[in-house]
């Protein structure tokens, strides 16, 4: 009889730091994507975070989008992105 032991504790990929995004100096004239991830109530923040842009600053121009999968890349809607937007809000769930 063969008995296998398995590590439950895994073994973590390794991983390369990576510096943030060079922060906007200003977001007016800008266009922000509100990406929504699969989550409850995400959908909800993200309409509620374009109406305050709208009131507050009406200047920033947003865009909802919807991922399909979270944890999954979407190259179209990464592509959308990275050749339209200026920024992203990427929305985990409340």
């Amino acid at each position: 009889m063969t008995i296998s032991v398995y590590d439950p504790r895994g073994y973590p990929p390794k991983v390369e730091g990576r510096s943030l995004a060079p922060r906007l100096e200003t977001l007016d004239g800008k266009v922000v994507y509100l990406v929504i991830a699969p989550f409850d109530n995400t959908d909800v923040f993200m309409e509620r975070l374009a109406a305050w842009f709208k009131e507050n600053r009406p200047r920033v121009e947003t865009r909802i989008v919807a991922t399909e999968a979270f944890g999954q890349d979407s190259p179209a809607m990464r592509a959308e992105i990275e050749a339209a937007g200026d920024a992203a809000v990427v929305g985990l769930g409340l």
